[in-house]
Formats: C-alpha cells, structure tokens, sequence
C-alpha cells in the first residue's frame, strides 16, 4: 500500500519543486484538467518547479472521467519526456489516470486496453506520484484503485500493485471556493470511508482503525462549519485530511454495504456519488448495527458522544444540513428485486460487519424510500 509522505496547508503546493529537487524528479509530467488550469491553480505549481529548475511537460486534457485515450496520451509524453515522475492535481478522475499513466510507464510493452486488469501488477513500482487533489471526498490521491472508461463504454475497475505516491499535497487553496453542494457531497462521502472501515470486518491496525476514526470525527466537526463559513481555512484544511484518511480506510479496511448499496442505485438512476451514499448512509448502517456494536460504541466515544444513538442522532442531522435534494422514492419498487443481485454482488468485493440475505438486501431498499 502507498505510505507517502503527506504536506498540509492553504497554498502549500509552491512547495513541489523543492520536493521534486530533492527526490531527483528532474523532468515531471503534470497530468490534469483544463478547468483547474483556467482557475490559475497551475501557476503555483509551475512556479515552483522553474524555481527549483525543474523541466516539466502538461496535459490537460482530461475533460470527463478517466479513459484510456487519456492514458495513452498521458504516457506516450511520460516516455517521450523521459518524466521521473507524475504530477497529477485535481479530482478523482485525474487522479486515477495518473495512476494508470504511472503504471503504464513501467509496463510499456503493454498496450493501454491491456491495462485493464482487475490486478493490474507493477513489479518494480509504478513511476512515482506527486498527488494534489482539489476535492476533499474521494481519498483518491492514495487509494490503489482506479475505475476506467472502456473503449466501448461502460466502467472497469483495476487495484494498482506497485502504486507508488511518493508525496501527497493536502492543499485547502484548491477547494476553498467549492461550492456547498459539492462541498457537501464531497464530505459525506468521505465520512462513509471513514465510518465502513472504522466497522469493516477485517483485521487492522489500530493506527488504521484511529485513522477511520479521526475521518468521521474530523468531517462532524468541520462540515457544518463550511455551510456558513466556506472560506473557513482551517475546516478546509481538516476536510482535506479527514477525505485522505478516508482513502487510508479504503485501502487497508475496504469499503462495506452502503457503497454497494449507493454504487447500484447510483448507477441505475444517474445520481451523483455523494448524494447517492448520503440516501443510503443510516438505513444501511442501522441495518447493522447489532453486528458491529462494539466498534460503534467505540466510534461514538472518540467521536465525544455519550452513545451510539447520540452519534446517529448527529449523523441525521448532519445530512441533513447538508441539503442534498434527498429523494429515495426514486428507487422504484419494481427494481427492487434485480437492484438486491447488483448489490449481492457488488458487496462481494467489501469487508461489511454482515452479509445481508436478499430479502434483507430489498427491506433496506424499503426503507430508504421511507427515510428520504
């Protein structure tokens, strides 16, 4: 797993050239979009790098989510450059192309389609990963996994063996002008990493476990703060941390049934990710709750709650300040049945305290059309 040195603080990405001086990256590739580049967010980080001597080429063509057009563009000018190193700053999607780009770099002789691996193995290392992201939800910035668009649509999952992110920018700059409904959705994602692993059904450390911990409690505290206050440096800074803690529990705890849950009604309906696990959040958890009590119990205390009721209590009104357009009745009945088989199947690749019969799996389903 990716154990990179990780840097916070508002603009400290003007720090890249000195680490990229330091580790010997003396040519960089720096992958992202055209929007964070519009925004100015690249300045500084040019900057950096011609301050420190630096030679760097850009793309910044990545427009949607990740393809493999964009990973063979990214790593036919990683070869040509000779790059030591990738770059990559913004969401997700730029974040999973780098890794695919950084991974392609050492595996030349395959062609892109033949990185599509579901364990795509990298003997030697990936090409290192200088990662800034500009979201503070998904952790991608250290998860191993990557979700690509196939030539012919639809999505393919692959886990990176060998990922290596060398260093990890936590810059709050980058999402303090986030508007509330991405802000939020953002969070609530990061929350759901942070609250699956601190229940996952797999063995830990309890450094990884105070990790999945600390996620839930940093985004209770600090996301109500950036409903009022959105320039708030301080809560950005402490929801940048708490969504890579968040992929820390991806990584080493998996996820657990509302990610299965949310991935198929997500899916099916078209509704965006966070929102998605915002439907699904409390009636999936409270679905389970007799089977991880003791690790509830114990989040609620490092939470500052009195009890477990208290720590959902505070859940609720959580996604609900967070107003995200909640609508569960859109699960239609009728889907019920072929949503509990992608959910089934799905939730085979998590770490849930409990697996859920079918019939379980479209009475949760009941109930978050009764709850949204």
């Amino acid at each position: 797993m990716p154990e990179p040195e990780i840097i916070e603080g508002f603009g400290c990405r003007s720090e890249i050239g000195r680490i990229c001086q330091k580790s010997g990256f003396d040519t960089v590739l720096i992958l992202t979009d055209k929007l964070l580049c519009n925004l100015g967010y690249l300045k500084a980080v040019e900057e950096s790098l011609d301050s420190a001597g630096i030679r760097y080429r850009l793309f910044d063509g990545i427009t949607t989510e990740p393809r493999l057009e964009y990973i063979e563009a990214g790593r036919s000018i990683a070869l040509e450059s000779n790059a030591k190193c990738i770059i990559t700053i913004g969401g997700g999607s730029v974040m999973d192309t780098g890794k695919m780009v950084a991974s392609g770099c050492r595996l030349k002789h395959l062609p892109a389609d033949m990185l599509l691996q579901k364990f795509l193995i990298v003997p030697e290392k990936t090409l290192p990963i200088v990662a800034i992201p500009s979201t503070a939800g998904t952790g991608a910035e250290v998860t191993v996994g990557a979700v690509i668009t196939q030539r012919k649509g639809g999505k393919f999952a692959s886990v990176i063996v060998g990922l290596d992110v060398h260093t990890v920018f936590l810059d709050s700059e980058l999402t303090i002008k986030a508007p509330w409904n991405i802000t939020a959705g953002c969070g609530i994602d990061a929350l759901s990493h942070g609250l699956e692993g601190a229940v996952a059904d797999v063995r830990s450390s309890m450094e990884d476990i105070e990790k999945s911990r600390r996620c839930v409690r940093l985004v209770i505290e600090n996301l109500p703060k950036l409903k009022e206050h959105p320039e708030d440096i301080a809560a950005r800074g402490a929801m940048c941390l708490a969504a890579n803690l968040g992929g820390n529990a991806i990584n080493k705890q998996l996820a657990g049934y509302v990610h299965a849950f949310a991935h198929s009604i997500g899916a099916k309906y078209h509704i965006p990710h966070g929102k998605a696990i915002a439907m699904c959040l409390l009636p999936v958890m409270r679905s389970q709750m007799e089977s991880c009590s003791g690790q509830l119990s114990e989040l609620a205390r490092f939470c500052n709650f009195e009890s477990v009721d208290a720590l959902f209590q505070a859940l609720e009104s959580l996604i609900d300040l967070c107003g995200l357009d909640l609508n569960g009745a859109i699960i239609a009945p009728e889907d019920f049945r072929s949503l509990s088989v992608d959910i089934a199947k799905d939730s085979v690749n998590y770490s849930a305290p409990m697996t859920f019969p079918r019939s379980q799996i479209i009475s949760i389903l009941s109930e978050i059309n009764k709850h949204n």
